[in-house]
């Protein structure tokens, strides 16, 4: 893999740390402000909602510039926004601070994942695709629980300081690993990109990416609450569980984009359906410590094996039906994540309220947690056909890929 992809995978661990690291926080940020739990929670909602409408407007507003720069000056506002929350006086301006990162997150990984795609051959996009996005797991494996370590032991403020001092590396990286010059689409008019939500299939692929990911994000948002209240472990032991949690889903993610390399649509079929069957399964394991575990690392394996693949797969229908707003499409499959992630934590919300008013352990309230995840696995089916790149010829060069003047790959599937 190129020098230029670890760059990426870097700033990735920075963003990455900045979004999961408030699950393990809640409670200690909730007891810190003096707000409830599912107001906390929201914390998670509204960083979600800023990428969800920040990165397709803000990908579409800086189509003209370097990609280079662009890059860099999205790790600035990054290191901002995360300084921000770490000063912030009150909920408010925290909530200000976290939209102010978020807008940086957006789109860094819409743009990341087309570049990270055209810096390799036509075969390897998903693989490289999942290089970056690797960052975001191996956040999680370390970044979450050692930030949760940190709020728990120094405040959470020092952990918003530390993902703070994240940014600056991950700022120094690009700037020396990135290539100048990157190439980029030629840049189009708002009205033209909006032309995106026009193409039914890829409005479909969104929807898919939204529920698939939601359903996660019910259980994720409040899994430090779950494993204290419901399943009865220690705080001090949230951390250590967030290592397991985080190692399966890294190695989910290695899996996924290697499966999606062959077959995307196959393979989010059979991951989807997979997820919804983990998430019913945890609704009855979830008061049990001794299953509980296991069925924590078969969902954190499932929980990321289908983002390469669902992100490939938004690039290859984009370049079928919308060639000229390829980037948008990208960054609105990064909104439509977001989107699932702040539906999910609104929802975990509402279930957590309607559980501190009933039994300790209704399992009514959690039996509906893989609907959203099940649902896509029709939607994948039936967008399938036509997403397959052409099969080329043995004795002439694939056509999926053209070289750029800068001597890389430029993806057009």
């Amino acid at each position: 893999m190129p020098l230029a992809l670890f760059a990426l995978t870097i700033a990735a661990y920075a963003i990455g740390t900045t979004e999961f690291v408030i699950v393990g926080l809640l409670p200690t940020v909730a007891q810190d402000l003096g707000i409830s739990l599912p107001l906390a929670g929201l914390i998670v909602s509204v960083y979600a909602l800023g990428v969800t409408f920040g990165a397709p407007v803000l990908t579409a507003l800086t189509g003209r510039a370097g990609r280079k720069a662009l890059l860099l000056g999205l790790m600035a506002l990054f290191v901002a926004g995360n300084l921000a929350a770490a000063l912030a006086p009150g909920y408010g301006t925290l909530l200000a601070a976290r939209v102010l990162s978020a807008f940086a997150h957006g789109v860094f990984f819409s743009v990341g994942a087309t570049i990270a795609a055209g810096l390799v051959a036509p075969d390897r996009r998903a693989s490289a695709i999942a290089m970056m996005f690797m960052g975001l797991t191996v956040a999680i494996v370390t970044g979450v629980p050692l930030g949760t370590w940190i709020g728990q032991g120094f405040g959470w403020r020092a952990t918003f300081l530390a993902v703070a001092g994240l940014g600056v590396v991950a700022f120094i990286a690009i700037a020396a690993l990135l290539p100048a010059g990157l190439p980029k689409a030629p840049p189009t008019r708002l009205l033209e990109q909006a032309r995106v939500l026009g193409s039914g299939r890829l409005l479909l692929v969104f929807a898919m990416t939204a529920l698939g990911y939601g359903g996660t994000f019910v259980t994720f948002t409040y899994l430090a609450p779950v494993l204290q209240q419901v399943g009865g472990f220690s705080e001090g032991s949230v951390s250590l569980i967030l290592v397991l949690y985080g190692l399966a889903i890294a190695a989910g993610n290695l899996v996924g984009g290697r499966v999606a390399d062959r077959d995307p649509v196959r393979a989010l079929t059979v991951l989807f359906a997979l997820q919804a069957l983990v998430l019913a399964l945890f609704s009855l394991t979830a008061p049990l410590p001794w299953l509980a575990l296991p069925t924590l690392a078969a969902l954190g394996f499932l929980s990321f094996a289908n983002v390469p693949g669902l992100q490939l797969y938004v690039v290859q229908l984009a370049r079928l039906h919308r060639p000229e707003a390829v980037d948008v499409a990208s960054a609105l499959n990064i909104a439509a994540f977001n989107l699932g992630i702040a539906a999910g934590a609104w929802v975990g919300a509402w279930w957590w309220n309607r559980r501190s008013a009933s039994a300790p352990h209704p399992g009514w309230a959690r039996c509906w947690w893989p609907l959203p995840s099940a649902s896509p696995c029709g939607a994948v089916r039936w967008t399938g056909a036509p997403a397959a790149p052409p099969r080329s010829r043995p004795d002439r060069p694939p056509p999926a890929a053209r070289h750029s003047p800068q001597g890389g790959s430029v993806p057009e599937i």
